[in-house]
């Protein structure tokens, strides 16, 4: 009969079924079979490392046994028997190899930093460098610490001293290695000491981001711009974060003809949180003093601010930010007069020129722009008497602009405002640029809105995270947010929100513009009229 291959499948699916079967008729053979084996590799070996001496008394003593067992009733079948058991157990399925151990988290790391910076750090051979191809980390990396997930947490370096540590390009190239060996998710501090040649790197933790806007314990013209690190701050502050009280390190900023600097400039990365920063200035300031808002963007992301007690007006228009600007301009000159007359005179003031005024400006440049464009006034050359006599005058102003738009901004709004924000991930040079020092922290790649840097006069920059101030219009926000926000605002604006309780009535909308009483002798009686259209502002002339 000729084979196929059915025949040909047949003839190795039962010569599989018959090894299957043999392997489970012999398995206890094999078993004890490996088991034997065992044990006469066991007697091998120990009769090997057995001295010459002590053999021959092993060999009787053995003799002697084995003789007791035959001589004992049924003794050799209780000896075979618990031969065959010994070597069955011996002899069961071995197990598994032990997995080989996780390499050092630091042997791998800390080698592969090492080989980065030999490129940057190397020197002449005859020098003995301290990097060089063929050395070690251990020889110039000493007190590192990695965390449970095996991120660096702690390193200190030691580098040669021909290396240019002075010169900040230097300084970035290094800081950029570091950072992309040891992870771009976190930030780092870079702590240069020039004088033992020794570079020290800690990460840093991330800044809570769930503080949301409410009233904070400061004293009067005090505006807290942010939270950061404990060694940031003097001070902590109560502050409601995830529904209970905490205390928190803010970073303050201090306003006022006393303080030293009066004005705030705000750079940051488009979308992260210069607007917001504003709304929390305006909500912090508007119990205290009145406000004056130039939206240049146009987003309307301060429309909330319209019609509120203590806000003159909110402008988005190239010709209403000019005229609310020259107003602004000639009452600064007028408190500054009104001022001057009641110190000669030994009076009190009145309170209209002692109530702080804000000049608030969210991306001023694009204004800027449009003014060059129909040859109109810069908005910002309106800030020069503001500016330069705001502290006399009670005038404060905040600027938040773009970092690409710092080169846009005018030299006295730069040279006139201390106090220095950048929000978003920066880079070594704009942040030098944008807070008039290097910055000592390298931002992470990616940063929650309203995280960035401080720098109050000539302190150190400190990590800032900005308390979420939210658009209370704008629908996509968290709700959360959005009431928090509510309910910082002097009234309720019947609008877009529910009309405020019986026992608090709301204020009638005006039906224009507001409008602001000025005096400057107990006769003489000026209106100055914000409104936007043809009617031209009317300013009181100065005395």
């Amino acid at each position: 009969m000729p084979l196929n291959r059915n025949h040909l499948s047949k003839g190795r699916d039962l010569v599989r079924t018959a090894g299957d079967h043999a392997s489970d008729m012999f398995a206890p053979l094999t078993v004890i079979g490996r088991g034997l084996r065992h044990h006469a590799a066991w007697a091998k070996d120990r009769w090997q490392a057995t001295p010459k001496d002590r053999r021959g008394p092993t060999l009787f003593l053995t003799a002697a046994m084995l003789t007791g067992i035959y001589l004992l009733p049924h003794g050799l079948l209780f000896a075979l028997i618990a031969l065959m058991a010994s070597a069955a157990w011996a002899g069961r399925a071995p197990k598994a190899p032990p997995a080989p151990p996780e390499p050092d988290v630091a042997d791998v790391k800390l080698t592969a930093l090492y080989a980065a910076l030999t490129p940057y750090l190397a020197g002449p051979d005859g020098l003995g460098p301290l990097y060089h191809h063929e050395g070690g980390y251990r020889d110039v990396f000493s007190g590192w610490e990695f965390d449970a997930e095996g991120r660096l947490v702690r390193l200190e370096i030691a580098y040669p001293a021909y290396f240019t540590d002075t010169e900040p390009a230097a300084r970035a190239r290094i800081e950029q290695v570091v950072q992309g060996k040891a992870g771009r998710a976190r930030e780092y501090r870079f702590d240069w000491d020039e004088e033992s040649n020794r570079l020290r790197i800690a990460a840093l933790a991330p800044l809570p981001t769930d503080i949301a806007a409410q009233r904070f314990v400061t004293a009067p013209g005090e505006i807290v711009l942010g939270f950061t690190d404990e060694d940031g701050s003097a001070r902590t502050i109560p502050v409601h974060q995830g529904g209970a009280l905490v205390q928190q390190p803010p970073v303050v900023w201090r306003t006022g003809p006393r303080s030293a600097e009066p004005h705030l400039l705000a750079l940051g990365v488009r979308g992260h949180g210069t607007s917001s920063l504003i709304r929390s200035v305006a909500l912090q300031a508007l119990p205290f003093a009145d406000l004056l808002v130039i939206d240049g963007a146009g987003t309307g992301e301060h429309a909330c601010l319209v019609n509120r007690p203590g806000v003159h007006t909110v402008e988005t228009s190239l010709h209403g930010a000019l005229a609310a600007l020259q107003w602004a301009a000639q009452e600064t000159g007028r408190r500054l007069t009104v001022l001057n007359a009641a110190r000669h005179s030994g009076t009190t003031p009145p309170e209209d020129a002692t109530r702080p005024l804000w000049l608030l400006l969210d991306h001023p440049t694009e204004l800027s722009e449009l003014a060059h464009a129909e040859g109109r006034p810069d908005p910002q050359d309106l800030l020069e008497l503001p500016l330069r006599h705001g502290r006399a005058a009670r005038v404060t102003v905040v600027v938040a602009d773009d970092v690409e738009a710092r080169d846009r901004i005018s030299p006295s709004l730069r040279a006139t405002t201390r106090a220095r924000v950048v929000l978003g991930p920066t880079g070594p040079e704009e942040g030098h640029a944008a807070l008039g020092v290097p910055l000592d922290i390298v931002p992470a790649t990616r940063t929650p809105a309203g995280r960035g840097y401080a720098r109050i006069g000539n302190g150190a920059p400190v990590r800032l995270q900005v308390p979420a101030t939210v658009d209370p219009l704008d629908e996509d926000a968290p709700a959360s947010l959005r009431d928090a926000v509510i309910a910082l605002l002097p009234h309720r604006d019947t609008r877009t929100e529910a009309p405020a309780p019986a026992a608090q009535p709301v204020q009638p909308l005006p039906d224009g513009p507001p409008t602001v009483q000025v005096e400057l002798d107990p006769e003489a009686h000026t209106g100055v009229d914000l409104a936007k259209g043809p009617a031209a502002l009317r300013f009181r002339p100065l005395a």
